[in-house]
Protein backbone atom coordinates (compact mmCIF):
# COMPACT_ATOMS: atom_id res chain seq x y z
CA UNK A 1 0.00 0.00 0.00
CA UNK A 2 1.00 3.44 -0.94
CA UNK A 3 1.06 5.90 2.10
CA UNK A 4 0.82 9.02 0.70
CA UNK A 5 0.13 12.49 3.23
CA UNK A 6 -3.55 12.36 2.83
CA UNK A 7 -3.60 8.61 4.55
CA UNK A 8 -1.78 10.56 7.63
CA UNK A 9 -4.11 13.26 7.19
CA UNK A 10 -7.21 11.50 7.80
CA UNK A 11 -5.42 8.61 10.33
CA UNK A 12 -4.39 11.58 12.26
CA UNK A 13 -7.88 13.17 12.41
CA UNK A 14 -9.75 10.06 12.71
CA UNK A 15 -7.44 9.33 15.74
CA UNK A 16 -7.20 12.73 17.45
CA UNK A 17 -11.28 13.68 17.01
CA UNK A 18 -12.52 10.67 18.08
CA UNK A 19 -14.62 9.82 14.97
CA UNK A 20 -14.48 6.31 15.33
CA UNK A 21 -13.26 3.67 17.32
CA UNK A 22 -11.63 0.34 16.69
CA UNK A 23 -13.00 -2.52 15.18
CA UNK A 24 -16.03 -0.78 14.40
CA UNK A 25 -18.93 -1.02 11.37
CA UNK A 26 -19.33 1.37 8.98
CA UNK A 27 -20.99 1.94 6.18
CA UNK A 28 -19.74 4.22 3.29
CA UNK A 29 -22.04 6.80 1.68
CA UNK A 30 -20.57 6.23 -2.27
CA UNK A 31 -22.03 8.08 -5.03
CA UNK A 32 -18.96 7.18 -7.58
CA UNK A 33 -17.87 10.95 -7.22
CA UNK A 34 -14.35 12.11 -6.86
CA UNK A 35 -14.83 12.63 -3.49
CA UNK A 36 -16.48 9.39 -2.11
CA UNK A 37 -14.09 7.17 -4.06
CA UNK A 38 -11.27 9.27 -2.22
CA UNK A 39 -12.92 8.37 1.53
CA UNK A 40 -13.66 4.43 0.66
CA UNK A 41 -9.86 4.15 -0.76
CA UNK A 42 -8.72 5.70 2.42
CA UNK A 43 -10.33 3.85 5.02
CA UNK A 44 -9.72 0.41 2.78
CA UNK A 45 -6.55 1.22 3.01
CA UNK A 46 -6.43 1.87 7.14
CA UNK A 47 -8.58 -0.60 7.87
CA UNK A 48 -5.84 -2.88 8.72
CA UNK A 49 -4.81 -0.79 11.58
CA UNK A 50 -8.40 0.14 12.56
CA UNK A 51 -10.03 -3.36 12.56
CA UNK A 52 -12.89 -2.12 10.69
CA UNK A 53 -16.04 -4.08 8.92
CA UNK A 54 -16.61 -1.59 6.00
CA UNK A 55 -19.53 -1.65 3.95
CA UNK A 56 -20.68 0.22 0.89
CA UNK A 57 -23.98 2.12 0.68
CA UNK A 58 -25.59 3.52 -2.66
CA UNK A 59 -28.83 5.80 -2.99
CA UNK A 60 -30.13 6.18 -6.54
CA UNK A 61 -32.22 9.25 -6.57
CA UNK A 62 -33.07 8.61 -10.14
CA UNK A 63 -33.02 11.71 -11.67
CA UNK A 64 -30.60 11.17 -14.23
CA UNK A 65 -30.70 8.95 -17.34
CA UNK A 66 -27.21 7.68 -16.46
CA UNK A 67 -28.58 6.80 -12.77
CA UNK A 68 -28.90 2.98 -12.51
CA UNK A 69 -25.87 2.47 -14.63
CA UNK A 70 -24.11 4.70 -11.69
CA UNK A 71 -25.40 2.15 -8.89
CA UNK A 72 -24.06 -0.81 -11.02
CA UNK A 73 -20.92 1.43 -11.41
CA UNK A 74 -20.08 1.58 -7.60
CA UNK A 75 -21.55 -2.33 -7.19
CA UNK A 76 -18.94 -3.20 -8.99
CA UNK A 77 -16.38 -1.43 -7.08
CA UNK A 78 -17.60 -2.73 -4.45
CA UNK A 79 -17.09 -6.82 -5.80
CA UNK A 80 -13.62 -5.69 -6.57
CA UNK A 81 -12.81 -4.21 -2.80
CA UNK A 82 -14.50 -7.27 -1.40
CA UNK A 83 -16.79 -5.13 0.06
CA UNK A 84 -20.59 -5.93 1.48
CA UNK A 85 -22.90 -3.30 -0.88
CA UNK A 86 -26.35 -1.90 -0.38
CA UNK A 87 -28.27 -0.09 -2.64
CA UNK A 88 -31.67 2.11 -2.41
CA UNK A 89 -33.66 3.53 -5.28
CA UNK A 90 -35.79 6.09 -5.28
CA UNK A 91 -39.63 4.93 -6.10
CA UNK A 92 -40.01 7.95 -8.23
CA UNK A 93 -37.65 10.48 -9.22
CA UNK A 94 -36.58 13.29 -6.55
CA UNK A 95 -36.15 16.85 -8.35
CA UNK A 96 -35.18 18.61 -5.11
CA UNK A 97 -31.74 18.60 -3.40
CA UNK A 98 -34.21 19.09 0.06
CA UNK A 99 -36.40 16.42 -0.44
CA UNK A 100 -32.93 14.23 -2.21
CA UNK A 101 -30.98 14.75 1.09
CA UNK A 102 -33.82 13.98 3.46
CA UNK A 103 -34.91 10.94 1.28
CA UNK A 104 -30.57 10.02 1.23
CA UNK A 105 -30.29 9.90 5.21
CA UNK A 106 -33.42 7.84 5.98
CA UNK A 107 -31.83 5.22 3.29
CA UNK A 108 -28.53 5.20 4.75
CA UNK A 109 -30.08 5.09 8.50
CA UNK A 110 -32.58 2.01 7.56
CA UNK A 111 -29.56 0.48 6.01
CA UNK A 112 -27.02 0.61 8.99
CA UNK A 113 -30.23 -0.58 11.25
CA UNK A 114 -30.84 -3.56 9.56
CA UNK A 115 -26.68 -4.19 8.92
CA UNK A 116 -25.67 -3.31 12.41
CA UNK A 117 -23.47 -0.11 11.05
CA UNK A 118 -22.52 1.88 13.97
CA UNK A 119 -21.45 4.95 11.94
CA UNK A 120 -22.73 6.11 8.37
CA UNK A 121 -19.51 7.99 6.78
CA UNK A 122 -19.92 10.50 3.89
CA UNK A 123 -17.23 12.52 1.45
CA UNK A 124 -18.08 15.93 2.61
CA UNK A 125 -15.15 18.30 1.98
CA UNK A 126 -14.16 21.41 3.20
CA UNK A 127 -15.28 22.49 -0.15
CA UNK A 128 -18.80 21.47 0.63
CA UNK A 129 -18.46 23.06 3.92
CA UNK A 130 -17.33 26.44 2.28
CA UNK A 131 -20.44 26.20 -0.58
CA UNK A 132 -22.54 25.38 2.66
CA UNK A 133 -21.44 28.40 4.39
CA UNK A 134 -21.50 30.84 1.50
CA UNK A 135 -24.70 29.26 0.50
CA UNK A 136 -26.49 29.70 3.80
CA UNK A 137 -25.13 33.52 4.28
CA UNK A 138 -26.87 34.08 1.21
CA UNK A 139 -30.37 33.04 2.14
CA UNK A 140 -30.00 34.88 5.79
CA UNK A 141 -28.93 32.32 8.56
CA UNK A 142 -27.50 33.04 11.95
CA UNK A 143 -24.15 31.10 13.53
CA UNK A 144 -26.02 28.08 13.00
CA UNK A 145 -26.41 27.94 9.53
CA UNK A 146 -22.75 28.88 9.04
CA UNK A 147 -21.52 26.00 10.86
CA UNK A 148 -23.74 23.79 9.37
CA UNK A 149 -21.54 20.38 7.97
CA UNK A 150 -20.07 19.35 11.38
CA UNK A 151 -17.66 16.22 12.13
CA UNK A 152 -20.14 14.02 13.41
CA UNK A 153 -23.97 13.82 14.46
CA UNK A 154 -26.37 11.63 15.62
CA UNK A 155 -28.46 10.71 13.07
CA UNK A 156 -30.92 8.18 14.96
CA UNK A 157 -30.77 5.88 18.24
CA UNK A 158 -26.94 4.22 18.19
CA UNK A 159 -25.96 5.53 14.61
CA UNK A 160 -23.58 8.34 14.26
CA UNK A 161 -23.24 10.39 10.35
CA UNK A 162 -19.23 11.36 10.46
CA UNK A 163 -17.64 13.23 8.12
CA UNK A 164 -13.88 12.68 8.04
CA UNK A 165 -12.61 14.63 4.80
CA UNK A 166 -13.94 17.93 6.35
CA UNK A 167 -10.10 19.76 6.56
CA UNK A 168 -9.56 18.18 2.71
CA UNK A 169 -10.84 20.35 -0.48
CA UNK A 170 -11.90 18.63 -3.91
CA UNK A 171 -8.99 19.65 -5.27
CA UNK A 172 -7.16 16.95 -2.99
CA UNK A 173 -9.97 14.75 -3.67
CA UNK A 174 -9.32 14.50 -7.30
CA UNK A 175 -5.70 14.75 -7.49
CA UNK A 176 -5.85 11.65 -5.13
CA UNK A 177 -8.02 10.08 -7.18
CA UNK A 178 -5.64 10.59 -10.17
CA UNK A 179 -2.86 9.27 -8.39
CA UNK A 180 -4.39 6.16 -7.35
CA UNK A 181 -6.25 5.99 -11.20
CA UNK A 182 -9.58 5.56 -9.47
CA UNK A 183 -12.38 5.34 -12.11
CA UNK A 184 -14.74 8.20 -10.93
CA UNK A 185 -18.14 8.52 -12.18
CA UNK A 186 -19.41 12.10 -13.54
CA UNK A 187 -22.76 13.03 -12.39
CA UNK A 188 -23.13 15.84 -15.31
CA UNK A 189 -25.82 17.39 -12.84
CA UNK A 190 -23.22 19.03 -11.18
CA UNK A 191 -22.39 21.48 -14.25
CA UNK A 192 -26.31 22.26 -13.83
CA UNK A 193 -26.25 26.07 -13.42
CA UNK A 194 -30.07 26.11 -12.06
CA UNK A 195 -28.91 24.68 -8.82
CA UNK A 196 -28.02 27.63 -6.69
CA UNK A 197 -24.70 25.48 -4.79
CA UNK A 198 -23.88 24.44 -8.34
CA UNK A 199 -23.42 27.99 -9.40
CA UNK A 200 -21.48 29.08 -6.08
CA UNK A 201 -18.98 25.94 -6.66
CA UNK A 202 -18.30 26.70 -10.51
CA UNK A 203 -18.59 30.69 -10.74
CA UNK A 204 -18.78 31.92 -7.22
CA UNK A 205 -16.17 30.36 -5.43
CA UNK A 206 -13.64 30.22 -8.89
CA UNK A 207 -13.89 34.33 -8.41
CA UNK A 208 -13.46 34.72 -4.44
CA UNK A 209 -10.24 32.45 -5.45
CA UNK A 210 -8.85 34.50 -8.63
CA UNK A 211 -9.69 37.93 -6.69
CA UNK A 212 -9.76 37.40 -3.12
CA UNK A 213 -8.04 34.56 -1.24
CA UNK A 214 -6.45 31.21 -3.55
CA UNK A 215 -7.31 29.48 -0.15
CA UNK A 216 -10.70 31.09 0.65
CA UNK A 217 -12.45 27.48 1.00
CA UNK A 218 -9.74 26.22 3.44
CA UNK A 219 -10.44 29.88 5.25
CA UNK A 220 -14.35 29.37 4.80
CA UNK A 221 -13.91 25.95 6.07
CA UNK A 222 -11.81 27.14 9.26
CA UNK A 223 -14.28 30.22 9.58
CA UNK A 224 -17.11 26.98 10.15
CA UNK A 225 -14.71 25.03 12.13
CA UNK A 226 -14.59 28.30 14.63
CA UNK A 227 -18.35 28.56 14.44
CA UNK A 228 -19.32 25.60 15.61
CA UNK A 229 -17.54 25.07 18.92
CA UNK A 230 -19.15 28.43 19.86
CA UNK A 231 -22.06 27.56 18.82
CA UNK A 232 -22.04 24.22 20.61
CA UNK A 233 -21.02 26.18 23.69
CA UNK A 234 -24.00 28.99 23.10
CA UNK A 235 -26.86 26.19 22.72
CA UNK A 236 -26.07 24.36 26.08
CA UNK A 237 -25.91 27.83 27.65
CA UNK A 238 -29.36 28.71 26.59
CA UNK A 239 -30.50 24.97 27.53
CA UNK A 240 -29.31 26.02 30.83
CA UNK A 241 -31.19 29.22 30.81
CA UNK A 242 -34.52 28.06 29.50
CA UNK A 243 -34.51 25.27 31.90
CA UNK A 244 -34.07 28.33 35.33
CA UNK A 245 -36.59 30.44 33.42
CA UNK A 246 -39.34 27.58 32.26
CA UNK A 247 -42.51 26.97 34.39
CA UNK A 248 -45.72 24.82 32.89
CA UNK A 249 -48.95 25.90 34.30
CA UNK A 250 -52.57 24.32 33.67
CA UNK A 251 -55.14 27.56 33.78
CA UNK A 252 -58.87 28.30 32.83
CA UNK A 253 -60.25 30.76 29.88
CA UNK A 254 -64.12 31.21 29.78
CA UNK A 255 -65.71 28.80 27.33
CA UNK A 256 -62.71 26.68 26.46
CA UNK A 257 -61.31 23.52 28.35
CA UNK A 258 -58.28 23.50 30.80
CA UNK A 259 -55.27 24.79 28.88
CA UNK A 260 -51.75 23.67 29.65
CA UNK A 261 -49.55 27.12 29.24
CA UNK A 262 -45.53 27.43 28.89
CA UNK A 263 -44.26 30.46 31.11
CA UNK A 264 -40.92 32.04 31.16
CA UNK A 265 -39.45 34.10 33.77
CA UNK A 266 -38.69 37.35 32.53
CA UNK A 267 -36.27 38.14 35.72
CA UNK A 268 -33.89 35.28 34.86
CA UNK A 269 -34.03 36.40 31.30
CA UNK A 270 -33.73 39.93 31.42
CA UNK A 271 -30.29 38.91 33.23
CA UNK A 272 -29.01 37.13 30.25
CA UNK A 273 -27.37 38.13 26.94
CA UNK A 274 -28.95 38.91 24.48
CA UNK A 275 -27.71 36.51 22.57
CA UNK A 276 -28.89 33.78 24.88
CA UNK A 277 -31.92 35.47 25.10
CA UNK A 278 -32.64 34.45 21.41
CA UNK A 279 -31.27 30.95 21.50
CA UNK A 280 -34.06 30.83 24.22
CA UNK A 281 -36.73 31.90 22.49
CA UNK A 282 -35.68 29.83 19.80
CA UNK A 283 -35.71 26.34 21.48
CA UNK A 284 -38.95 27.24 23.16
CA UNK A 285 -39.98 28.28 19.68
CA UNK A 286 -38.84 24.79 18.76
CA UNK A 287 -41.06 22.98 20.64
CA UNK A 288 -44.21 24.30 19.67
CA UNK A 289 -44.05 25.10 16.01
CA UNK A 290 -43.98 22.36 13.46
CA UNK A 291 -41.55 24.35 11.32
CA UNK A 292 -38.07 25.86 12.32
CA UNK A 293 -38.96 29.52 13.95
CA UNK A 294 -38.36 32.27 11.51
CA UNK A 295 -36.28 35.60 12.78
CA UNK A 296 -39.20 37.29 13.18
CA UNK A 297 -40.93 34.46 15.06
CA UNK A 298 -37.69 35.07 17.75
CA UNK A 299 -37.63 38.52 17.41
CA UNK A 300 -41.22 39.08 18.55
CA UNK A 301 -41.04 36.70 21.10
CA UNK A 302 -37.43 37.71 22.51
CA UNK A 303 -39.23 41.75 23.23
CA UNK A 304 -41.56 40.46 25.38
CA UNK A 305 -38.91 40.37 27.65
CA UNK A 306 -38.23 43.72 28.37
CA UNK A 307 -42.32 44.77 27.21
CA UNK A 308 -44.60 46.34 29.43
CA UNK A 309 -47.26 44.53 31.16
CA UNK A 310 -49.94 42.81 28.78
CA UNK A 311 -48.17 43.09 25.62
CA UNK A 312 -48.75 40.29 23.66
CA UNK A 313 -47.58 39.04 19.99
CA UNK A 314 -50.28 38.49 17.15
CA UNK A 315 -50.57 34.64 16.52
CA UNK A 316 -48.04 32.34 15.90
CA UNK A 317 -48.06 29.47 12.76
CA UNK A 318 -50.91 27.17 15.28
CA UNK A 319 -52.18 29.82 16.70
CA UNK A 320 -50.05 30.34 20.03
CA UNK A 321 -50.12 33.54 21.63
CA UNK A 322 -47.08 35.33 23.72
CA UNK A 323 -48.24 37.54 26.51
CA UNK A 324 -46.93 39.14 29.05
CA UNK A 325 -48.21 38.48 32.52
CA UNK A 326 -46.18 40.51 35.39
CA UNK A 327 -43.03 38.94 35.46
CA UNK A 328 -43.89 36.26 33.09
CA UNK A 329 -44.27 35.39 29.27
CA UNK A 330 -47.25 33.30 28.59
CA UNK A 331 -47.37 31.05 25.83
CA UNK A 332 -50.53 29.63 25.20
Amino acid sequence: MVWTPLHAKIHRTIRSRHLFERNQRLLIAVSGGQDSLCLIKLLLDLQSKWGWYLGIAHCDHRWRSDSEANANHVENLAKTWGISFYLETANEPINSEATARDWRYQALSAIAQANNYQYIVTGHTASDRAETLLYNLIRGTGADGLQALTWQRSLTMGIMLVRPLLEITRTQTEQFCQEFKLPIWEDFTNQDLQYARNRIRQELLPYLRENFNPQVESALAQTAELLQAEVEYLEKAAQQLRKEAIAWGIGHEEGSPTLISLRLNRRVLQKAPLALQRRVMRQVLQQILTDAPSFEHIEKLTALIIAPNRSQTDPFPGGAIAQVEGDWICLK
